[in-house]
């Protein structure tokens, strides 16, 4: 996975944290909070002293790539006293975790603890539900795949890696216009000006279009004919009609179109018994994670099994 897409899953973790979350640096055991979650740097301020200090994107950078140095992970002894904040804040990525007893920094492919004390993320006081939608249980299955995939270098995937990705994106992409028109559909009831109205991640706001249809054919050849315009203006060819002719001449179809052969990929078919134990892993992985929420979450993944064959259901080919 590059490191452009942990930064991004990185600030993400961060950016929901409540603001009162604490957190505690590894070796001198400071406490300290994320008070800032920009572009390139985290802002933090140690609880005891006050004192803020930013922390940059390119340190964090340097870190995950001494993780493979060695083979048992980044010695956290090795780091200067001011970069201590460093590996608190990266072990809130899932994939970073400290072990305090062997003193190391290292990356897992399980979802591990952070250093995180107390507070939480800013929505888990919120009830949480599994929507009975199939976009949530493929775009589970596309965030995997594409965190296991180098989308920087598409030439250097494997074919089959391709393959996933391109079955995902398509499943994904069909899901989200559907439920994206539902969206706009109920915002158009609430929105009843042209001023944007903001959210968190943007904002919207309501607009027109105008459409035209010509009306009867006879009505508007007669209407441009009264303001002097000729019939022979405005008709054209009609393709309906000239396949209708193709089929009682000898003529071929290249003797009156231009024919250009295009080809392209379309998905065949969705392997559905592996989709659903992918992501049975990752739910798991997600149970694992949470801790004292692990049983509420459990209860939540077991409604989301009985759903799973429509979640995953199949669509043939000329849906995409």
């Amino acid at each position: 996975m590059t490191f452009a897409s942990t930064w991004g899953n990185l600030l993400a973790e961060g950016d929901a944290l409540e603001d009162d979350a604490t957190l505690l640096t590894p070796l001198s055991e400071k406490r300290f909070r994320i008070t800032d979650v920009q572009e390139h740097r985290f802002v933090v301020e140690f609880v005891d002293s006050g004192d803020a200090r930013p922390l940059q994107r390119e340190q964090f950078e340097t870190l995950v790539d001494r993780l493979e140095d060695g083979p048992d992970g980044f010695e956290l002894d090795r780091l200067p006293p001011e970069a201590d904040p460093y590996p608190a804040v990266l072990s809130l990525h899932p994939r970073f975790e400290i072990d305090a007893q062997a003193g190391i920094l290292r990356e897992t492919d399980e979802p591990t603890p952070s250093q995180l004390l107390e507070g939480a993320s800013a929505g888990d006081d919120e009830d949480r539900t599994v929507p009975d939608r199939a976009i949530y249980a493929d775009a589970l299955l596309l965030i995997d795949a594409l965190e296991r995939s180098d989308v920087a270098d598409l030439e250097a995937l494997e074919t089959a890696a391709l393959v996933n990705l391109y079955t995902l994106l398509s499943d994904v992409q069909r899901q989200a216009d559907e439920l994206r028109g539902e969206v706009s559909a109920t915002l158009l009831e609430r929105i009843h000006h042209d001023q944007p109205v903001h959210g968190q991640f943007g904002s919207v706001q309501r607009t027109g279009r105008t459409y035209r249809s010509l009306r009867d054919e006879a009505e508007v050849l007669d209407t441009l004919e009264d303001a002097g315009i000729p019939r022979e203006r405005v008709t054209s060819v009609d393709a309906s009609k000239v396949d209708e002719a193709l089929e009682v001449t000898e003529l071929a179809p290249s003797d009156v179109y231009e024919i250009e052969e295009r080809e392209y990929v379309r998905k065949a078919e969705v392997d559905e018994e592996e989709k659903e134990s992918r992501l049975q892993g990752l739910k798991d992985r997600l149970a694992a994670t949470e801790g004292a929420e692990a049983e509420t979450l459990q209860e939540e993944i077991e409604a989301l099994e009985e759903r799973i064959d429509d979640l995953t259901s199949f669509r043939s080919g000329a849906e995409v």
